[in-house]
């Protein structure tokens, strides 16, 4: 698979609205951010033009409105970063992943049956 272009975690929260609600004008993610987040209209409109250069959104442009439309799924961009943030931090090693965040945090019987479900379910 090719590599997706890398974008801030601000940038990421305007791909989550772009994500859910495609196709979306600028008015429209401006209206879900502006009462999520303290971010301007000018900022958020920044933003959108920016995930455009990287090739991250496209847009059509319907008289004076922008449609915007993503150019990966969201899945997509979960995998590559989760695979990135597994290589950067464990040497990709999923079991000291694991055992970073177990010793973390204590899990519940809850969270341990379902582990081992997940596990069970990928030996088979």
């Amino acid at each position: 698979m090719k590599a997706l272009p890398q974008i801030s975690e601000a940038e990421f929260q305007v791909m989550k609205i772009v994500w859910e609600h495609a196709p979306v004008s600028t008015n429209q993610v401006t209206e879900y951010l502006v009462r999520t987040t303290k971010w301007s209209p000018k900022t958020i409109q920044t933003m959108l033009k920016r995930l455009v250069q990287k090739k991250a959104l496209t847009y059509d442009k319907e008289g004076r409105v922008f449609i915007y439309t993503p150019l990966f799924g969201h899945e997509d961009y979960v995998n590559q970063e989760s695979r990135h943030f597994l290589q950067r931090f464990y040497n990709g090693n999923v079991v000291s992943m694991v055992t970073a965040f177990m010793d973390m945090e204590e899990l519940s019987q809850q969270e341990v049956d379902e582990l081992k479900e997940l596990l069970s379910a990928h030996s088979s």
